[in-house]
Parts: C-alpha cells; structure tokens; sequence
C-alpha cells in the first residue's frame, strides 16, 4: 500500500518492535494525528481465543468514562408508550414499522439501534441489513430492553460495544485525538478492564496477545501489555 509522506515520516521515527507504556503511546499517537480533521482513536486487540467456538466468543460493552468525543445517533424501534419515553430521553429517530421499510431499502443513517422486547419478532427480519453494520440490537449488548430511557442515556454517554471478529481481533473506538491524553488512557484501560473480565474460562494460555492503539490516518503504536494490565490491578 503506498503511504504518504506524512506518514512515511512518522513511521521513520517509529519502531515497530517497540512496545510502549500507556502514557507514552497515547502521547505518540496524538503527535501523529494531523490529518485536517478531529482523527478517531482506536484500540486493536488480539486474543488467544478461537472465535469458532461458542464458548470462546467474547462480546460485550463498556461505558467509557470520558465518551467518544462523538455525538451519537439512536434510533429506537417500539410501539406507543414506549415511544414517548424514547424521545424524552433523546431518542434521535423512533418508530416501528416505517423505519423498518427504510432500513430495507438501504437507510442506516445512525450509530446504535434500541428495540423493546416485544417488537424483536418483527425486528429479527432486519438481521440481514443492520448485522453487517453492527447495528442488530442485541440483549448482551443491552440494546434489546425495556428500559429504553436508560439504554439512550449510556449511549450518548459513552457506551461502545464490541466482539471478537473471525481472527481473534477487538477493534474499538475509544476517542478523538482532541481529547486530553489523561482522559483517552482513561478510555484505553476501561475498555481493556472489560476486556480482561470477559475472558473465557475455556481460553488457555497468554489471553491478551498484544495490544495497539493509533489514529485514524496515523501508524500503529504498540502498548506493553504486561504494563497496562499491571496498571488495572
């Protein structure tokens, strides 16, 4: 893949064998995020897990302390009353049946989908359209629920989902390089925290393999992983 030069430039400073504290690569990973706009900042994490059996999935969620830096669209699949209190807790979108016929015809134009409990039979026919976008509410993810007020307030606070993909690999989000390095290494350890506690009893050996965060346009900065798991003890 040919780089540009910024990046080139960055990388000729950057030892990839090297493995940095947490203060340290959230720093660099700062430094290096100049692109003309506010890059997101994200955490790749392999695990010693095989994600074709079941009882080695790991998925779940994480209320980041500091937020995403992101403003975050919520669209909420239910039927009256419910969708009162949708809107008063900030609901971007709600509705049932119309926004059903839209997602068909191609429209997923928001971060998180929250549906009650007795709509998913009518809501399970959208799996093909919102699952490739990571969007299908799901009750692990706490996306399926009653408490519809409560599911929108940790969303727009924060909350992210995440799972294991067919290699092994978490890809999170866990901020915007605008914020203060204090608070994005804050994000970093919620998320890996929620990482460590999910292991599965089935998993053996080494569970988090290694651990690399970067901006969005910018080179891969590798964490000591022993370090940063020191850090949530």
């Amino acid at each position: 893949m040919k780089r540009s030069k910024r990046y080139q430039s960055f990388t000729e400073n950057l030892d990839p064998q090297a493995q940095y504290d947490l203060e340290k690569g959230v720093a660099l990973v700062k430094e290096m995020a100049s692109a003309k706009f506010d890059e997101s900042v994200e955490v790749a994490v392999r695990l010693n897990v095989d994600p074709k059996k079941s009882d080695q999935m790991v998925r779940g969620t994480v209320a980041l302390p500091h937020g995403t830096g992101k403003k975050v669209r919520v669209l909420v699949l239910c039927n009256p009353p419910k969708d009162k209190e949708a809107k008063d807790a900030g609901a971007d979108h709600v509705g049932l049946e119309d926004y059903i016929k839209k997602i068909e015809e191609g429209w997923s134009d928001v971060d998180a989908v929250v549906a009650t409990p007795d709509v998913m039979k009518d809501v399970g026919k959208l799996g093909k359209y919102l699952g490739r976008k990571g969007l299908m509410p799901n009750p692990k993810a706490g996306t399926v629920t009653a408490d519809v007020a409560g599911a929108i307030q940790q969303l727009k606070a924060g909350r992210i989902e995440f799972r294991v993909d067919k290699q092994g690999n978490i890809h999170a989000t866990v901020g915007k390089a605008s914020i203060d390095a204090d608070k994005l290494a804050d994000n970093v350890k919620a998320l890996i925290d929620q990482i460590v506690r999910l292991r599965p009893s089935s998993a053996k050996g080494q569970y988090i393999q290694n651990i690399t965060i970067s901006s969005t346009m910018g080179p891969g900065v590798k964490l000591d992983r022993v370090a940063l798991q020191e850090l949530l003890k």
